[in-house]
């Protein structure tokens, strides 16, 4: 059974700071709705204190985290060591979606550099920090960042990602209207 902390110990920084994959998990409300985990790579995520994290978010064919934190908040980060120690680190807390153009994105935006595509940012109070083997992990070699994502982003432009977004990215797979679908008028 794995160990359970209130905040994150430094040591527990220190092995998230050295990852370049975590996952992101999130579930609306509804029993018959979809649980969704969605892989997150590049430099994107930042340790703003021991109980808060944010990530920049880029433009991706969906956007379920971003509904399922309007409709309930709940959030789990999960981080895994591919090399080293074996060690599966778990957050647990309450998350929000912080959008462009806000006061709170300008507090936030300074901590990361933009990439092509940012979307929004996703800000979460981390309530619990689960520690445990990860015996059954793989090992596994980085080898460098997919450039996809970016490449397309910046290939778009401005006016083609708001439109993607309008199209993908304002309407959970549920039908929950995401923060960006209430900007843009989907309620």
């Amino acid at each position: 059974m794995g160990r359970i902390f209130s905040a994150l110990l430094p040591a527990h920084e220190a092995f998230i700071k050295k990852q370049r994959l975590f996952f992101v998990g999130s579930a609306p409300l509804s029993a018959g709705g979809h649980v969704n985990l969605s892989p997150k790579g590049y430099d994107s995520l930042r340790i703003l204190s021991p109980t808060e994290v944010a990530y920049l978010d880029l433009t991706g064919s969906g956007n379920e985290t971003s509904a399922h934190l309007k409709e309930n908040g709940r959030i789990t980060f999960m981080f895994v060591a591919f090399e080293g120690d074996p060690l599966i680190l778990r957050l647990y807390g309450k998350g929000t979606v912080i959008l462009p153009g806000t006061a709170a994105w300008d507090d936030l935006a300074g901590h990361f550099e933009l990439l092509p595509g940012a979307r929004q940012m996703i800000y979460a109070k981390v309530d619990k920090v689960k520690a445990s083997c990860g015996f059954g992990v793989p090992f596994l070699e980085y080898s460098g960042e997919r450039e996809t994502l970016l490449e397309t982003s910046l290939k778009k432009g401005a006016e083609n990602l708001a439109a993607y977004r309008q199209q993908k990215n304002a309407v959970s797979m549920d039908g929950i209207i995401t923060p960006l679908g209430e900007r843009n008028g989907n309620v």
